[in-house]
């Protein structure tokens, strides 16, 4: 059978099919997905990527209430589902051990495409890259995810592109994995990475410069600093400190290459911030700290409103599949909302979306047969090039 040509004869809501239209350009080009025995595949990648936008779109509660739905209702059934339906044992087949590679294909592409057409906001600043990891609650049989005696959890490291506040990249691991390795994978040269005092690491602060890979991490407050150059503080600025340093005890931990330190006190609370970009003001170093929250922001927004950690499997490989796709409808949803509203993602327009949805299912639904209104009739495949 030609790739897609199963859904040729679906009716689909005409706002879903807005929302997963970049990906018409991205699935032609994804790697195959292989049978590994004789039997034909009975999920292909795209009904397994349609599934998971779908779960995480309409916030189902579990991989069994997002199996059910594509059984029991008629446009989950009709769009969503392959044509043949889908057995609770092929779709955790599926998420457990293929489709990996295609998901991985389809999230770096998508965000190449937002990359693209979402606007910069803070273009001043330079390349800015929050960088954060995530608990995510496992159970006792996840063997993979150590964290604790009596207790499991996973960890998601991600790169967030705060000027255009969408994801850019992610690894998973177990929960006591460190995060400090994870900052050379995750920033390209030239971009910034934005990091709380969990990232502290004086080593890393002269790799990551030999590597022309900038930073703004927040450091601990008794960190022994040897100033080398003290800078002029602008009068009434919230900055109290700024200056060309070495950082870490000498002969100990020192830093070999000098840096900025900049020091600044909001609501009574002093700030301490390590740098290398001394292009920029002490102010503007505080405000790039302050954009940090902003993935603290996405990963609450992204927990709530997606569903993304409510677990579907509880392999490492099938939890990578979740989150990728959790991260690919996230990234739909940004263009859906630049391009139809000119907004960033908000609850508002997800709702918005949601509903009509709703609404357009109902009105395929209600039309008598024989009908000649556009709803009815039979659409291109969601995800054929035009």
């Amino acid at each position: 059978m030609p790739r897609f040509q199963s859904f040729k004869k679906t009716y689909a809501a005409r706002s879903f099919k807005q929302l997963c239209h970049p990906l018409a350009t991205i699935l032609p080009s994804a790697p195959p997905l292989e049978s590994r025995c004789n039997r034909p595949l009975q999920m292909e990648f795209e009904h397994q990527l349609k599934a998971l936008i779908f779960f995480h779109l309409e916030e189902h509660t579990s991989g069994r209430h997002l199996i059910q739905t594509l059984q029991e209702d008629e446009y989950a059934r009709n769009n969503i589902a392959p044509p043949g339906g889908i057995q609770k044992s092929s779709f955790f087949e599926a998420m457990h051990e293929r489709g990996i590679e295609q998901f991985m294909f389809v999230f770096q592409e998508l965000q190449k495409q937002a990359s693209t057409l979402l606007p910069r906001k803070f273009p001043e600043l330079g390349k800015l890259i929050a960088i954060d990891g995530s608990l995510i609650d496992a159970v006792l049989s996840m063997h993979w995810a150590d964290y604790r005696d009596g207790a499991k959890k996973a960890k998601t490291h991600i790169g967030f592109d705060i000027n255009r506040s969408i994801p850019r990249k992610i690894f998973l691991t177990d929960g006591n994995s460190g995060e400090r390795p994870f900052v050379s994978q995750i920033l390209e040269p030239g971009e910034t990475g934005i990091m709380d005092r969990g990232y502290q690491c004086h080593q890393k602060f002269d790799l990551w410069q030999t590597e022309e890979k900038h930073f703004v991490c927040r450091i601990k407050a008794n960190t022994k600093k040897t100033c080398l150059e003290s800078y002029p503080i602008p009068p009434d600025s919230i900055v109290c400190y700024d200056a060309k340093v070495l950082l870490g005890q000498p002969g100990t931990n020192q830093t070999e290459k000098p840096l900025r330190l900049v020091g600044y006190q909001v609501e009574g609370i002093r700030y301490w911030v390590a740098t290398d970009r001394f292009d920029l003001t002490a102010e503007q170093i505080a405000q790039i700290y302050k954009l940090r929250w902003d993935i603290e922001k996405f990963f609450a927004w992204w927990k709530r409103h997606l569903r993304v950690y409510h677990l579907i499997s509880r392999s490492q490989y099938g939890l990578m599949i979740q989150i990728l796709s959790g991260l690919i409808t996230y990234l739909l949803l940004a263009i859906y909302c630049h391009e139809q509203h000119g907004e960033r993602v908000s609850i508002k327009r997800v709702r918005e979306l949601r509903n009509k949805i709703l609404n357009e299912t109902r009105a395929v639904e209600s039309e008598p047969c024989g009908s000649e209104d556009q709803s009815h009739r039979p659409i291109q495949n969601l995800y054929a090039s035009p």
